[in-house]
């Protein structure tokens, strides 16, 4: 569900005594729609009043905007603007979008953010926020312009994180962000779990072999209503279902440039460690990193080459103390967690379990024994619709999973599936997480 970008949930709308009904989570959604509200601002005061007294204190003119606010003198007043917005409206609307709210010292708000230096205001999320309780997360940032090796360590590390028990967060951006969510919700579907989205669900994060496995948690800088980038519109449905999205952030507002350092102070407030797979000499990636130093919280840096310039931040943060992170098991390691090493890790849509398909080794083509060449293999699923439609995204280069899905338009599930079925039939060829088509056999 995402509302128009330029018209806020239950902006301009006054009508009469909708408020009534409303709970207090609706207030604290409402304050968070105030014109260039900051979260230390909420913090303070809904530490001292009710949301819904708060509300009342700035429709009436008692609460004002800050003095240093970012908004101009010419700004809209604050008494203005919530006498046109009808909270009744705003909070029907996120019932309706699955979208809670909350704030420090309620349900929902995540234990991480309540100490430290610039907590978090008000918290919307979709998905299963509880999932950050009592289990270890770990950040997993880099930037959006990655190498295919960056694009694929990032999802092995999140592939084998999860499958140890370990929260992945990350940014659900373009990149190393992407690839970290897809490489966790691969083995969150490798492990059989039932995680569902909301509060009520059950989230077992108990696999099929009976080992704990973790989650992932995206931190938006738009509203978690609005899908950014756009090409991720699959990625995030994922991420809500199997784990959750956060945003301070209110409904129906667009990504803008000065939220993104907010939106990384969060990240880095939520996990144990902030792992950095590549980055730029800079770039969005330091604010993160800035964020997790000032909290106390272990940095670590997988290293790269020194001609590679996304490598360059990596290398500067291993060189200034970093913790070097060749894999899981140094990040797991730092964090004291030495009963869950890491599965062995495996590429996007390869099966879980022993298939129709014999090993094949890098760069080689998967064919069922007696095969030598591309075709159906006996005994092979038919191909159906959605198989052709992802057979026909992949052509020229080798594309990972994000680009086939983007390609597609079909879900990261189908299109997982799919890419087992052409492989298994020999039309596709995968290798370390790129996926191309197969070669005909010589003649």
């Amino acid at each position: 569900m995402s509302a128009p970008v330029n018209s806020r949930p239950g902006a301009d709308r006054g009508v009469p005594g909708a408020e009534v009904e409303a709970p207090q989570a609706a207030y604290a959604a409402a304050l968070a729609c105030l014109p260039a509200v900051g979260p230390g601002w909420l913090v303070e005061v809904l530490a001292q009043q009710s949301p819904k007294a708060a509300w009342e204190l700035v429709r009436s003119g008692e609460l004002c905007r800050p003095a240093r606010s970012r908004l101009s003198s010419g700004g809209p007043d604050w008494s203005e603007a919530a006498c046109r917005l009808d909270v009744g409206s705003l909070w029907a609307y996120c019932q309706l979008g699955g979208i809670a709210v909350a704030w420090p010292g309620t349900p929902g708000y995540p234990s991480a953010l309540r100490s430290g230096p610039a907590p978090a205001g008000v918290l919307f999320s979709r998905g299963n926020v509880e999932l950050l309780e009592g289990r270890p997360c770990v950040a997993l940032i880099g930037t959006r312009r990655c190498t295919p090796e960056g694009r694929e360590v990032s999802y092995q590390l999140g592939y084998d994180l999860c499958a140890a028990g370990v929260v992945v967060v990350s940014g659900l951006a373009l990149g190393i962000d992407g690839a970290a969510h897809a490489g966790a919700l691969a083995a969150l579907r490798d492990a059989g779990t039932n995680v569902g989205a909301g509060p009520d669900a059950a989230g077992s994060t108990v696999g099929r072999g009976g080992g704990a496995v973790g989650s992932t948690v995206g931190v938006a800088a738009s509203g978690v209503d609005v899908v950014y980038p756009r090409q991720h519109a699959a990625l995030w449905g994922e991420v809500a279902r199997l784990g959750a999205i956060v945003s301070e952030t209110p409904p129906g507002s667009p990504a803008q440039a000065w939220r993104f350092p907010s939106r990384n102070r969060i990240i880095a407030g939520l996990a144990q460690m902030v792992v950095v797979v590549e980055c730029h000499a800079s770039g969005g990636s330091w604010h993160t990193v800035e964020a997790a130093v000032r909290r106390g919280i272990e940095v670590g840096a997988v290293p790269g080459s020194v001609q590679n310039p996304a490598s360059v931040g990596t290398n500067t943060l291993l060189h200034e103390g970093a913790i070097p992170v060749r894999g899981a098991q140094d990040v797991l390691d730092a964090l004291g967690i030495f009963d869950h090493p890491p599965q062995p890790g495996r590429r996007p849509g390869q099966r879980s379990e022993p298939s129709r398909t014999t090993a094949a080794g890098p760069g080689s083509a998967a064919v069922a024994p007696g095969r030598t060449g591309a075709g159906p293999a006996s005994g092979a699923e038919p191909r159906g619709p959605l198989d052709d439609r992802v057979l026909a995204a992949v052509t020229g280069r080798p594309l990972c999973l994000e680009e086939i899905v983007e390609r597609s338009g079909l879900p990261v599930t189908a299109v997982v599936v799919a890419l087992e079925r052409l492989e298994e039939q020999g039309a596709l060829r995968g290798e370390a997480g790129w996926w191309a088509r197969a070669r005909p056999p010589a003649r």
